[in-house]
């Protein structure tokens, strides 16, 4: 008979440790670490690879396999981020900061799919079921035909997932789910793990599609062990900040569609709506142009984005220059002042640095760098480039600029919003692109030197 075997893991971070000790040496936390149970492999003579089990069938990758039907949730964003639809028997993990719109949005969701015909449970582990009928009421979707229920036990639910077999199963969330036969708290690593592999599992056994709801570290990331994210077929964030009205939900990962995509919300009183012109609605209150303004031309998962970077350039009052930024990767941002006064001659010592993305949107692609550079040289010198200029391209460490992908339909949603021009580096593919001017360039310097009479 297999022997039991131990491990033990930090609560808080997931590291294994070999033995148990009050104090993690990883995260620092105390009285975090918990006994894993589990089975060792046992004596040769019993592995499973003496035992003789059945032949699995194999393919070839020219194999046609029949694509899965998919169903609309009438959300046509969110449609949009799952690739096109919610697929049978897949497990959906969504994160987000606490009152970013999650259970908002998957209400919402979950009223459409019942609507539509597809049997549907909402489990709250967080909010009693009169709290959630509240907030159908204020939605206007008390008369949805969702089936709803209040629980954590997850044998319960389980139970209950197999009893009423429904095709869409929401839990929110999955860090209050307890399993009876861990021995760790709700929210713990064991915890969340165990709860997550029994969720997917249940699955793909019954075909019932599956989301998950998950918070999020100080980091931003999904709280509990990164294992969770591998188990799932989907993994979406929300983004956004509470000062503004937008939120962004982002596919950072999707087995049945693209990476990257994204759905664009507008938080109002009757829950979020669905923007369908995200470039129109983030560029809505920028005015007359003005020092450190720049729009970029920017593209998310296949959906050209244009939004405005707003930079800020002042003489520091510390010892220590202060760089600031908000919407963007601050590396990138001090790589990008780096090359400035490196090739370009152009000094930021002594002088505070402030970025912000405009309407709370987050950019990640390099594309961006050269509209980084172009509003903090604006803001510098105090001179505001022409209002209908979109600016794109990528800084690379020598000065040159690189071409970035997708030109042709970043110069298309620029032309679609009345843009006239565009600054982008030389060699983008521009066919078929008429009624906008493009300016390219080939160096940092250049541009410098051409746009701000500098360099």
């Amino acid at each position: 008979m297999a022997k039991s075997s131990s491990s033990f893991s930090c609560a808080e971070c997931g590291v294994k440790h070999s033995k148990w000790s009050g104090r993690c040496d990883a995260c620092g936390a105390w009285n975090s670490i918990v006994e894993d149970k589990g089975i060792s492999a046992g004596p040769p003579s019993k592995s499973l690879g003496a035992r003789r089990g059945s032949a699995i069938v194999l393919t070839d990758l020219a194999t046609q396999e029949t694509p899965p039907p998919r169903a609309q949730s009438g959300i046509a964003e969110l449609d949009r981020v799952l690739g096109g639809g919610l697929v049978p028997a897949s497990a959906i993990l969504v994160g987000g900061d606490p009152g970013i719109g999650k259970s908002t949005l998957l209400l919402q969701a979950a009223a459409h799919f019942a609507n539509s015909g597809l049997k549907t449970i909402y489990v709250s582990g967080e909010e009693a079921s009169a709290q959630v009928r509240m907030r159908a009421q204020r939605l206007g979707l008390s008369e949805a035909p969702v089936k709803l229920a209040a629980e954590t036990n997850l044998r319960d639910i389980l139970t209950t997932l197999e009893a009423e077999r429904p095709q869409l199963a929401i839990i929110d969330s999955i860090q209050t789910m307890w399993a009876d036969n861990v021995e760790s708290a709700p929210g713990s690593v064991s915890q969340v793990r165990a709860a997550a592999h029994e969720l997917t599992s249940f699955a793909k056994r019954r075909g019932v599609a599956v989301i998950l709801v998950g918070h999020v570290t100080k980091e931003g990331q999904i709280a509990g062990p990164r294992v969770v994210e591998h188990m799932v077929d989907t993994v979406l964030y929300f983004e956004g900040e509470r000062g503004h009205q937008f939120r962004i939900l982002r596919a950072v990962k999707n087995r049945f569609g693209p990476a990257d995509e994204i759905g664009v919300f507008e938080m109002t009183g009757g829950g979020l709506s669905e923007v369908i012109n995200p470039s129109a609605l983030f560029l809505s209150e920028r005015g007359q142009p003005s020092p450190g303004s720049v729009v970029f031309a920017g593209i998310e998962g296949t959906r050209p984005v244009l939004v405005e970077l707003q930079a800020l350039v002042a003489p520091s009052p510390h010892s220590q220059a202060r760089r600031t930024v908000v919407g963007w990767d601050s590396g990138r941002l001090a790589m990008i002042l780096a090359v400035l006064e490196a090739r370009c001659g152009i000094p930021f010592a002594g002088l505070d640095v402030y970025l912000n993305v405009a309407g709370g949107m987050k950019i990640s692609e390099p594309a961006a760098d050269l509209a980084v550079a172009a509003a903090i040289l604006s803001a510098r010198e105090d001179a505001a480039l022409p209002a209908e200029t979109v600016v794109f391209g990528e800084i690379s460490l020598s000065g040159a600029l690189r071409p970035a992908s997708q030109t042709e339909n970043r110069l298309k949603e620029a032309q679609k919003l009345g843009f006239t021009s565009a600054i982008a580096p030389r060699g983008g593919k521009a066919v078929g692109v008429t009624g906008i001017a493009l300016n390219t360039m080939s160096d940092l310097t250049g541009f410098v030197g051409e746009i701000f009479g500098a360099g």
